[in-house]
């Protein structure tokens, strides 16, 4: 047997460079459920369980904002020059 090495799946790309991905112009739009929403935004109200939110965050993660509709989620992008993209 050969000795190979490891090989992972681990993203080796630092929140600064995902920062700069776009020219700062790109951010992401994610369906979360309301049980999620108090890691990602503190300062958000107690939502009742099982409701599905989406929320915009920066290339690097930082949360921009949340919402009950996707078509809010690209509008508030396209009304800060953002480019949105969607993950699952």
């Amino acid at each position: 047997m050969e000795n190979r090495p490891e090989v992972t799946n681990t993203p080796s790309v630092s929140p600064e460079a995902l920062a700069l991905i776009g020219g700062g112009r790109i951010a992401y739009i994610k369906a979360v459920r309301s049980e999620d929403v108090a890691k990602m935004f503190p300062q958000a109200p107690e939502l009742a369980p099982g409701t599905k939110l989406f929320s915009l965050h920066a290339a690097d993660g930082t949360p921009i904002m949340l919402t009950d509709s996707r078509e809010a989620a690209v509008a508030n992008a396209w009304s800060q020059e953002l480019e949105a993209v969607s993950v699952h």
